[in-house]
């Protein structure tokens, strides 16, 4: 592709984490978008993801750090609908976002219904930003655009409203892990999560909601029997959907501290392998498909 037709192609920024095989990647320096093969990913000596390396058609490699922007060529992506909204606000969010991950169904679907307008005081759109931070991490291996949108939600108090707060509990809980290599940010998420626990003033209830909630956290459901079901009837799309909610417990028990018989560290190892598992039945349901 000549020069003055590559300028006329239409580019997009995208984050590392979300380049896929078969994108066309503006190499460093500029020049002939090229067709990018594979990508993987290596971690940092914490675990947490560093690098992202891209294999182009040409067989060379590019190396590029977790949450940076590249650019690739736009082919056919959906248009996200303009939004009269300041930048940095959530429907700004999310339409970036949406720009992202054009080829997503979940995403534009989750983002199609929440650039109509976000109301943070509606229960369907704190669900619908929940699922759409749960895909970014699950689907897309995006853990920074993941808690961006969770983020959005980490900003609200405790009502009384439980239907409500589920949401934004377990946005906390995912934000909690994700900011893990920063104490004091992870930690003020966790203290915002345990805020609920502190809510019943009448001293005997509250006695016995506290024990109520040792005796859930010392023995949570993880959906054991559900996981063994699925995976023995070859059920791949069905496991997938309870690891999901497997993980959601895994790391709320993390950020509320861990428990009498689950620490902190054990439940970190057991988030970490959950997110495997998940990615390899993203990658098995996509040979499917």
């Amino acid at each position: 592709m000549e020069e003055s037709e590559r300028n006329r192609q239409e580019l997009r920024s995208v984050t590392a984490e979300s380049l896929r095989a078969g994108d066309s990647l503006v190499p460093p320096g500029g020049g002939a978008a090229v067709e990018v093969k594979d990508v993987s990913t290596r971690n940092d000596d914490f675990g947490a993801p560093a690098l992202i390396v891209a294999e182009l058609a040409t067989g060379t490699t590019v190396t590029m750090a977790s949450g940076s922007s590249v650019s690739i060529e736009a082919t056919g992506a959906a248009e996200v609908s303009a939004v009269a909204a300041d930048h940095g606000s959530p429907e700004a969010v999310v339409a970036r976002i949406a720009g992202t991950y054009p080829a997503s169904t979940g995403v534009q679907e989750l983002s199609s219904r929440l650039l109509r307008g976000i109301n943070l005081k509606s229960g369907s759109n704190l669900q619908d930003l929940h699922h759409l931070a749960v895909s970014l991490l699950v689907d897309h291996a995006d853990p920074a655009n993941a808690l961006t949108v969770a983020d959005l939600l980490t900003v609200l108090p405790f009502d009384g409203n439980f239907g409500r707060w589920k949401w934004i509990e377990g946005a906390l809980a995912m934000t909690a892990y994700l900011s893990r290599h920063d104490d004091t940010r992870s930690a003020a998420y966790s203290a915002a999560l345990r805020s609920a626990d502190d809510a019943e003033t009448d001293p005997l209830r509250a006695k016995l909601a506290a024990t109520v909630r040792q005796r859930q956290l010392n023995d949570p459901n993880v959906y054991d029997p559900e996981i063994v079901r699925a995976t023995v009837s070859g059920n791949k799309s069905a496991e997938k959907d309870w690891r999901v909610l497997r993980l959601g417990v895994l790391l709320y028990l993390r950020a509320h501290g861990g428990s009498e018989t689950l620490t902190r560290e054990v439940l970190e190892r057991r988030i970490e392998s959950e997110i495997v598992a998940l990615s390899a039945l993203n990658r098995a349901l996509d040979t499917l498909a």
